[in-house]
């Protein structure tokens, strides 16, 4: 029998709140974490709407000098990971082994960092370019950081399947925790591409939302007006554990995690396979490593990023798993905007929020479904339903198809 798995922590640094509860409320009230970019930031006339997350102090998750030469990213990861350690009540080493604890987070790395020195090299020469710069782009040291910071001492990685990468890091966690290789993992993403290379690559490829009056409405998920997706930035750490381990030290469970599904469209690098027969497959993957068939999945937190094809391609294959009378869906990316990797851990939150207040949250900007859309799309107002099963899909650049599967803390 496998061991269960729950979730004893979750941090957040969002547009749109630093804890579950938090950005459970902003999604249903409708509360927008869209904007303009202020004047003086990086992607101020590069973009027309962005999600922005708070400023932090960097002195205040890495103390002493190397503050001065992190990339946001790894300072936000520090955040979520040491919030979502306190919302779990665990210290490591007192409550839990070092060896015995791990850590999987994920994101693109320190970009905004390596286009600085770049430009660095290119005024002043190769004696222009820092050393810090190395440890300020990999993508890895989100969670090196985050094992150094809180000495943990077991299994360490970096998960590279871009906007998946979130949610498969928390499928990676479910895989080694059912092994027995730990008894706690940090899982989670950063990101922060909130400068201008990397945003004028979307716009390029003619995928930001633009031309709107108002920016909160310019992320519009399977609306028919909708023309492109809104960049976000932030990071989202959730601690899961052996459910025994979680037991035995007396924790609080907010939800358990039964079971998951990965795979590739193998189709074309940025672009869904159109029937979408991948994510339909990877959908059937989770309930049946869960045990669970269709007609158990309650509420689903769709990818939904604001894209035609990729909101058609997820419609598609909702309909080939659930047929017509599929569960109530919603894509919360209208409120948050697309926070990259890091929206499957933000969406992952909303499902366990939704399964312990017994409300659904709604599709923000979703006016005019596409003709032959006949999905039960919550819109404008949450829902009252008490589930049992929540999932949430994640797909990402490459053909990267993951579905997570969420319940109520259970024996």
């Amino acid at each position: 029998m496998r061991a269960g798995v729950t979730v004893t922590g979750i941090g957040l640094v969002s547009p749109v709140g630093s804890t579950a509860a938090e950005v459970f409320d902003a999604v249903c009230a409708g509360r927008s974490g869209l904007a303009r970019p202020a004047e003086g930031h990086p992607v101020h006339g590069v973009v027309d709407v962005a999600a922005f997350s708070p400023d932090i102090d960097p002195a205040s998750v890495l103390p002493g000098p190397e503050s001065r030469v992190v990339d946001r990213a790894v300072v936000m990861a520090l955040r979520a990971a040491g919030d979502a350690l306190a919302d779990a009540g665990v210290e490591v080493g007192r409550d839990v082994d070092p060896y015995r604890v791990a850590v999987i987070v994920s994101g693109v790395g320190g970009l905004s960092t390596l286009a600085s020195q770049v430009l660095a090299r290119a005024e002043r020469g190769r004696f222009g370019v820092s050393p810090y710069m190395l440890p300020g782009t990999l993508p890895n040291m989100g969670a090196a950081r985050i094992a150094i910071r809180h000495g943990i001492r077991g299994y360490t990685s970096s998960i590279g399947t871009a906007c998946a990468a979130g949610a498969q890091s928390i499928g990676e966690a479910l895989r080694i925790l059912r092994a027995d290789e730990a008894d706690l993992v940090l899982c989670g993403c950063s990101e922060a591409p909130l400068f201008p290379t990397f945003a004028d690559a979307f716009g390029n490829a003619r995928a930001l939302a633009h031309g709107w009056s108002d920016p909160t409405a310019a992320s519009r998920p399977f609306d028919r007006r909708r023309n492109g997706l809104v960049l976000g930035e932030g990071a989202g750490v959730f601690v899961l554990e052996r459910t025994a381990h979680a037991v035995a030290r007396g924790a609080r469970r907010h939800a358990d995690l039964l079971g998951w599904g990965a795979n590739n469209d193998a189709y074309h690098p940025t672009t869904p396979r159109p029937d979408g027969s991948g994510a339909a497959h990877c959908m059937r993957t989770a309930l049946r490593d869960a045990g669970l068939g269709p007609d158990d999945v309650g509420y689903l937190n769709a990818h939904g990023t604001s894209t035609r094809a990729g909101d058609a391609a997820e419609v598609a294959a909702l309909r080939d798993v659930f047929g017509a009378a599929g569960p109530p869906v919603s894509s919360t990316k209208g409120v948050t905007g697309h926070v990259l990797g890091v929206s499957g851990v933000i969406e992952a939150a909303i499902g366990v929020e939704a399964l312990r207040r017994g409300l659904l949250p709604p599709t923000h900007n979703l006016d005019d479904p596409d003709p032959g859309d006949d999905l039960d799309h919550i819109r404008k107002q949450p829902r009252e339903a008490a589930v049992t099963t929540v999932m949430s899909n994640s797909f990402g650049f490459g053909g990267h198809n993951v579905s997570l599967l969420l319940g109520p803390p259970g024996a």
